[in-house]
């Protein structure tokens, strides 16, 4: 039943396994340390996309209905006292968590691994598949003119990418390997290209993401599914191997590709998110080469770097953001992402009309 003291605002909430319904609630009241957003794009993420069709991703378990999306902008609406130069109007780009900034982890600067951290459309915190959300300022991250709304939703996978590539510490004239062409693979491809990586190779099951690859960053792209990945990496590299392979595709054979097609003494970033929540790699093959193996958790203070490399043209992501939905075909923008149909990068739900 509708609050009709209160004004309403629409959302979409997710109650169960392919479950998402387009609804009506009471719009948030901002509080103190907190500014009240209208969403103006949401990026449909492969985390909604495990949440949609199996109901959690690890212990992260939906148990009540919950709004879906992380990958934001939004317009200030109400700034507040604590607000400071934010204006009302002012388009911004949204990070999702909201770290605790008084543990070990935050105050050595590694926020992404708060213990306590509170992330959007993560149970049990609601996401920005919704007209309006309440943030902290110090999430918020105004937008030059140069960046549009939907473009500027994909700074949170470009700031997961940025520390992914940081995570290898990708050099100049190094060579590049990576597995999966969706659209974190294809902003890590990018973004290692502008760290200065001499050769990107890329992996991707799919023929119209393997041709937009070789457009858009790759020197060359090859199809799992037509042969040994390692086989291919170490005939191109004359039997050296890759000196960083990074992994984001999330499927249960591309940690291992990785591990045979890095050099010895290379390294493996795992940026996927396998279907199963299990990664399996042969320790032989890890110990001989003298391996190290990185994770990648989210992302850091990442927002500022992701704007300025898209500002100056470093990294293009316009491209990426395809196609875009109205918020009342959310459910076909989720299935589009599920389906990985033909044309689809990142699927964007544009939330305000």
């Amino acid at each position: 039943m509708e609050d009709r003291a209160r004004p309403m605002m629409r959302a979409a909430r997710l109650h169960g396994i392919r479950d998402v319904r387009l609804e009506r609630l009471p719009r948030p009241v901002p509080g103190p340390g907190l500014v009240l957003l209208r969403v103006e794009c949401v990026g449909i993420c492969g985390s909604d996309v495990h949440y949609y069709l199996e109901g959690g991703i690890g212990s992260q378990v939906i148990a009540d209905p919950l709004i879906l999306g992380h990958e934001f902008t939004a317009r200030v609406e109400t700034p507040g006292p604590s607000a400071g130069s934010l204006r009302s109007g002012q388009l911004v780009a949204v990070d999702p968590a909201i770290s605790c900034g008084t543990c070990e982890q935050c105050k050595e600067g590694h926020p992404n691994l708060c213990p306590d951290v509170r992330f959007c459309g993560c149970p049990p915190v609601d996401g920005a598949l919704a007209e309006y959300v309440l943030m902290p300022p110090q999430n918020l991250f105004p937008l030059p003119k140069a960046i549009g709304a939907a473009e500027g939703a994909l700074l949170e996978p470009l700031g997961v990418a940025i520390h992914a590539v940081d995570l290898a510490h990708v050099k100049p004239g190094q060579t590049v390997a990576v597995l999966g062409a969706g659209p974190i693979g294809l902003m890590i491809a990018a973004v290692a290209r502008a760290a200065g990586a001499a050769v990107v190779y890329m992996t991707e099951p799919l023929a119209d993401r393997r041709q937009f690859a070789l457009s858009y960053v790759a020197d060359s792209v090859f199809d799992p599914g037509g042969g040994d990945v390692a086989a291919w990496i170490l005939d191109l590299t004359r039997g050296r191997g890759v000196d960083v392979a990074l992994e984001a595709a999330g499927a249960a054979e591309t940690p291992q590709q990785c591990a045979d097609a890095v050099r010895y003494g290379g390294k493996v970033i795992v940026a996927g998110i396998p279907h199963d929540d299990a990664m399996t790699m042969k320790a032989s093959v890890l110990r001989r080469k003298g391996l190290t193996i990185k994770l990648v958790r989210r992302m850091k203070h990442t927002y500022p770097q992701a704007i300025r490399m898209v500002a100056s043209g470093m990294v293009d992501i316009a491209p990426l953001a395809r196609p875009v939905f109205p918020l009342e075909q959310v459910v076909e923008a989720i299935e589009a992402a599920s389906a990985y149909r033909a044309g689809v990068l990142r699927a964007v739900v544009r939330v305000s009309d």
